[in-house]
């Protein structure tokens, strides 16, 4: 079967690759291995960006009086772990994973360079891209449209646990309706919480071809969208 998306960027959660108040869940941190693997098989060049969530989440509870900076530099080391973690995954499952950094850490990764990741793609390895944008005051939001522009993607898949993107919070508000499809402009001057803001901007001023947002209930959700199901909420240009 053909693909609609060809080289897409995954939006991992931290809170993807841990559970039950364990840092790591290894059986989710597998089957996340395993349904990349699948991709893979299906043709998709893939590139990863993964919160940190199951590790830290700066400047909230009692870290909120922490300096910002400082904050936000443990979560893009905290990206890091993560990401080392899912490419050893990855490669347990026959992959050829490679994790670039945005901050400079070579003795456990190599520094980010676009020229040098689209070739891995290229040449079917999987790209973690770890430490964020590489800067303070920004989520990994940013840093998954930022990897999407650079890396010339057909799309950014943004797995959630909700299934897609509605009116308002379905698990508060009992008449929230799906969405299923809304331009970047529309969203963000309806303050959809899709992706925050400044990730917005850098898909609509980019012109990214579309975010997928849709629920990971059932992993393998992620090969039905790339092979053209048309589940969840396409937001767009």
């Amino acid at each position: 079967m053909s693909l609609l998306y060809h080289r897409v960027l995954l939006k991992l959660s931290g809170e993807a690759l841990g559970g039950n108040g364990a840092v790591f869940d290894f059986d989710q941190v597998n089957t996340s291995a395993r349904i990349i693997r699948l991709m893979h098989e299906k043709g998709a060049q893939i590139g990863v960006v993964i919160g940190a969530g199951n590790i830290w989440r700066g400047r909230q509870g009692p870290s909120a009086s922490m300096d910002a900076v400082t904050a936000d530099q443990m979560g893009m080391l905290g990206t890091v772990i993560n990401c080392l973690c899912m490419a050893d995954a990855l490669r347990r499952e026959g992959l050829d994973a490679t994790v670039m950094s945005a901050v400079d850490m070579d003795r456990f990764c190599e520094p980010f360079n676009a020229m040098t990741a689209r070739r891995y793609l290229d040449e079917g390895r999987v790209v973690l891209f770890a430490g964020g944008s590489g800067n303070p005051f920004f989520s990994t939001d940013t840093a998954v449209a930022l990897r999407a522009i650079e890396m010339q993607a057909d799309a950014i898949l943004m797995a959630k646990n909700i299934d897609g993107v509605y009116t308002a919070d379905p698990r508060v508000d009992p008449t929230a309706v799906l969405i299923p499809d809304i331009t970047y402009a529309e969203a963000l001057a309806r303050g959809l919480k899709v992706m925050d803001a400044a990730a917005f901007a850098l898909c609509a001023e980019n012109k990214v071809p579309v975010v997928r947002v849709f629920g990971l209930d059932d992993p393998e959700n992620l090969v039905r969208v790339i092979e053209g199901d048309d589940m969840g909420t396409k937001v767009h240009p």
